[in-house]
């Protein structure tokens, strides 16, 4: 009886023909390079005078038969109707399978009604997104890394495939290659972002702090664990002004941390308030970050911020080359 080769028995991968949008292209780059399976294809995007989409999707009869992915990048209502028009339209181009990659779910931490009259647009950008045309392999498969609220996967309708990753791994390995690894402490800025990352965390010790009124003000407390003596690295799924980082930065400092690092996956930071945490600007070593881990899931904040301290880019690129096998 013939053995068949190590070789045979592996999967064969499916070779990907992946479109991008501008922002994009450095991510889309580092994917391809990433994998032998995966083809960079273009899209000319183009306006007409009075401002709307004049888009054309290149090459559009060599894709018939292929698996097909297009990465997204949301990061403005201004761009979002041009990608959209291009999702809607390459399914029907007679490929294989569609994948829709879209690293930062932006509407994400606007999914409550609190009162009658307000608009959780999360949900309308799920509908939306729930309505992509199926190709004729199937429904679309829609890549998201760390949702913000773990409930907005029941916001799809059953026409989509909602994958649902993490960056926490690429935090995982940085932190391996860590000098002090062995004296790392995970702490969540409230309780929210323990019940999304705790079991992936779970062998460091860990803290979790919460807000508390204090007649006008929210003040961030330890709720419970120990920073003494520690590394602390705070764990949030995303930033935008970063206040709340700012102040658990300053207890877990108060109480004992020798080093605060923080990680987040998508680094919003609108209005440039990524200015705050540079070592350049900090008021002193107290007052710094050791490390400020980002991912590239919004491509204009690498863009700005570059490999300036304390923040490192820690690329979903080889993340997402493996989910586009899935």
């Amino acid at each position: 009886m013939e053995v068949a080769p190590a070789a045979a028995k592996q999967k064969t991968k499916k070779h990907i023909h992946l479109f991008y949008c501008s922002e994009c292209e450095e991510l889309a780059l580092k994917i391809a390079a990433s994998s032998d399976a995966i083809e960079l294809q273009s899209i000319n995007w183009r306006s007409f005078d009075d401002g709307f989409p004049n888009l054309f999707i290149n090459k559009a009869h060599d894709i018939r038969g292929q698996h097909v992915a297009f990465l997204a990048s949301f990061s403005s209502p201004a761009v979002i109707f041009e990608q959209i028009s291009v999702i809607f339209a390459l399914p029907k181009l007679f490929i294989a399978s569609f994948t829709l990659v879209l690293p930062f779910f932006p509407t994400g931490s606007f999914e409550r009604v609190e009162e009658e009259g307000d608009v959780a647009t999360a949900f309308t950008l799920a509908r939306i997104l729930s309505m992509v045309p199926k190709s004729r392999g199937g429904p679309t498969s829609v890549v998201i890394y760390d949702i913000h609220a773990l409930q907005e996967r029941f916001y799809f309708g059953d026409d989509v495939l909602p994958c649902f990753e993490t960056g926490i791994p690429l935090l995982l390995q940085r932190l391996r290659q860590l000098p002090d690894a062995e004296n790392i402490t995970i702490a969540f800025p409230d309780d929210g972002a323990w019940k999304r990352f705790h079991k992936l965390l779970q062998h460091f010790p860990m803290i979790v702090c919460n807000k508390v009124r204090e007649g006008d003000k929210r003040i961030v407390r330890i709720k419970e664990g120990n920073p003494e003596g520690r590394h602390v690295v705070i764990v949030d799924d995303l930033v935008q002004s970063g206040g709340t980082l700012r102040e658990c930065q300053k207890v877990l400092a108060s109480h004992g941390a020798t080093k605060v690092s923080a990680y987040v996956t998508h680094a919003v930071f609108p209005k440039q308030s990524y200015e705050r945490f540079m070592t350049s600007n900090s008021a002193g070593p107290g007052d710094q970050f050791a490390y400020f881990w980002i991912t590239d899931s919004c491509p204009h904040t690498v863009k700005a911020i570059g490999q300036r301290p304390p923040f490192e880019v820690l690329s979903l690129a080889g993340s997402i080359a493996d989910a586009l096998q899935i």
